[in-house]
């Protein structure tokens, strides 16, 4: 009796959405299987890569990310080489030096780095905060402001400052609203129910589900994106079928793997190389759980992950 495979493919679809303007837009999302089920459907809009700075430009970045911006005088001229980076696809420009209990740069100084970097560059932006909630609702309301025409993403509304986020990125001003919640499937719900009944369009929302570097609790990430794909496509659950984007690089470059030096460390080799490795590793396990979208620094990563999407897209 002959063997007949049963179909993957599911009548759910999760949300379409663009980042960008013009041809250098990208779209996530749209399909209908589990990731990288080609074997089922077709997958029209592969994962794609984004490459991380900062407002901070090389002050805070190691060595060997130094060098791949050697000459790059201002943060505007790292946007232009990470846009040139091998593989990448849109840019994230983290505001970390806005954080209150940080560098507490003005919300004006920063404002100015996100238009230089938006006149710099014709790729997709996604516009970081600081992880402050309250310094990020003034930030990400005024970077949509200026990036009016560019459908930028502002990541990320969270519950305690969706409405200020939402109302500006998503109904004033037409971006597409990054969504972020910690590692918990019914967070993650409840936040996209509440960017609805503030009049967001779902079709406006990618998520952030939460990250953590591999091997740091990094099985309820996994479990979480594996539930909220399940949710979307076999049980049709519209407030969970926005794409995922996940900010690998912010995570994965400030663990001990990461960071300790070869002399302080020698049996754990080449301190790039472990940064890179513990990058890749990161990025394609969140892939292969249900990420459509992921945020790296390292060169190399982000050619490594590019190749790894198309060879399995």
């Amino acid at each position: 009796m002959p063997f007949n495979a049963k179909s993957g493919k599911f009548s759910a679809n999760i949300n379409t959405v663009e980042i960008g303007c013009g041809d250098k837009k990208i779209t996530i999302g749209g399909e209908n299987v589990l990731p990288f089920y080609t074997f089922d459907a077709p997958i029209e809009n592969a994962p794609k890569v984004g490459v991380e700075i900062t407002d901070f430009g090389l002050e805070n970045e190691p060595e060997f990310i130094q060098k791949y911006y050697e000459g790059c005088a201002t943060v505007a001229d790292m946007a232009k080489k990470a846009a040139a980076m091998e593989g990448a696809d849109f840019l994230c420009l983290r505001l970390e030096g806005g954080d209150p209990n940080g560098a507490d740069k003005s919300t004006e100084e920063l404002i100015q780095i996100v238009k230089d970097v938006a006149a710099a560059v014709d790729v997709p932006l996604v516009i970081a905060g600081c992880k402050n909630v309250e310094k990020d609702a003034e930030l990400l309301s005024k970077a949509a402001e200026v990036l009016e025409g560019r459908n930028a993403m502002l990541l990320a509304a969270k519950e305690e400052n969706y409405k200020t986020v939402g109302a500006a990125a998503g109904l004033a001003y037409k971006q597409v609203v990054g969504a972020e919640s910690a590692v918990d499937i019914n967070l993650a719900k409840q936040l996209n129910v509440l960017l609805s009944q503030l009049g967001v369009s779902s079709s406006n929302v990618v998520m952030n589900v939460g990250t953590a570097a591999a091997g740091y609790g990094f099985e309820y990430v996994v479990s979480t994106m594996q539930r909220v794909k399940a949710a979307a496509l076999s049980q049709n659950d519209g407030m969970l079928q926005m794409p995922i984007i996940t900010p690998v690089a912010s995570e994965t470059w400030g663990v001990k793997e990461s960071m300790a030096s070869e002399a302080d460390m020698p049996e754990w080799g080449d301190v790039e190389q472990r940064g890179i490795d513990m990058e890749v590793e990161t990025a394609a396990a969140v892939l292969v759980s249900g990420s459509n979208a992921v945020i790296l620094k390292h060169p190399v990563s982000v050619a490594t992950i590019s190749k790894l999407v198309k060879e399995l897209v």
